[in-house]
């Protein structure tokens, strides 16, 4: 019932106008979204890097229809990397591949994201295409793994795999075979049984067991969650495994648990915050709680933390 009603809400015309015009939704937004442009998101992440974390930035949108969008889209994030360098900013993007018109032109979405990857591969950054759905599970991994081809030994792109889905850890095993890095999160799409645990407790031990195999490899992965239980774990297992600080990153969301950012960065560990911004940020928002309805009562929390 609660995702039938945030679903619905995160179409609504005049809701969308009233959170974006009004105060309390213009101050719960800036906790989570660093802002409707990209200068926003770039002084975000300059805030960050003074504190000593990086950032990957990513321009809020999906699921685009014309392949206009896509092209917007894509010239947005080539901006996006150009200004990264421009002030010798600790930062990365990140990207959906509905957003670069998947769902539209498949030619065209490939395309783009050779050119983009392309473009960060010759300023030495990095392009980290999002996971979505498991509708687009397969789609995104083929494109990824041939967009890492197209590279050669540029370290440019990589992707992100779930816990809560059972085909993660083969899909682990053949990126990391090929030397594709992973960020490793626990998933916010509701997805059949048939396909994903369903028990919170099988998700937490699924992803245990990745991120131990993920560390294990050589490669540089991302090891993205709030859970304080799970941070702490890895932590244990990187210093019993003798597995330096710099060989991985925690990534965690702009706005939530910035306490536990700043501690973990404190102590030395490498972290990156994900940085969004855009005028989609209201949909944006809504979908995200809409993906589970859990979250709502979780980013409530987050509001009253530092």
């Amino acid at each position: 019932m609660l995702k039938r009603v945030l679903t619905a809400l995160s179409g609504n015309r005049r809701l969308r106008s009233f959170a974006e015009n009004s105060a309390i939704g213009q101050s719960t937004s800036l906790r989570f979204v660093a802002g409707t442009t990209m200068e926003q998101g770039i002084a975000a992440t300059r805030t960050l890097n003074s504190r000593g974390l990086r950032v990957t930035l990513d321009h809020l949108g999906e699921n685009v229809t014309d392949l206009q969008a896509a092209d917007n889209s894509a010239a947005s994030y080539h901006r996006v990397l150009d200004t990264i360098v421009d002030n010798a900013l600790d930062a990365n993007i990140s990207c959906k591949l509905t957003h670069l018109g998947l769902d539209r032109d498949r030619a065209r979405c490939r395309e783009l994201a050779h050119e983009l990857v392309g473009h960060a591969a010759r300023l030495r950054n990095f392009v980290r295409v999002d996971m979505e759905s498991s509708a687009y599970t397969q789609s995104t991994i083929d494109l990824v793994r041939e967009l890492h081809r197209a590279m050669g030994d540029a370290d440019a792109v990589g992707t992100v795999l779930q816990s809560y889905l059972y085909r993660s850890e083969k899909d682990a095993e053949q990126l990391c075979a090929e030397g594709i890095r992973i960020r490793l999160v626990k998933g916010a799409y509701r997805e059949p049984r048939e396909i994903a645990f369903q028990r919170k407790a099988d998700v937490d031990a699924n992803f245990l067991k990745l991120m131990k195999r993920l560390l294990k490899s050589g490669l540089y992965h991302a090891i993205a969650t709030h859970d304080q239980r799970i941070i702490e774990s890895t932590i244990r297992f990187a210093v019993s495994e003798k597995i330096a600080r710099e060989a991985f990153e925690f990534q965690m969301l702009y706005g939530i648990r910035r306490d536990l950012q700043q501690r973990l960065a404190g102590e030395g560990w490498r972290v990156r915050v994900y940085v969004p911004f855009g005028t989609e940020w209201y949909p944006y928002l809504m979908r995200r709680l809409a993906e589970r309805p859990a979250n709502v009562w979780f980013l409530a929390r987050n509001i009253l933390r530092p």
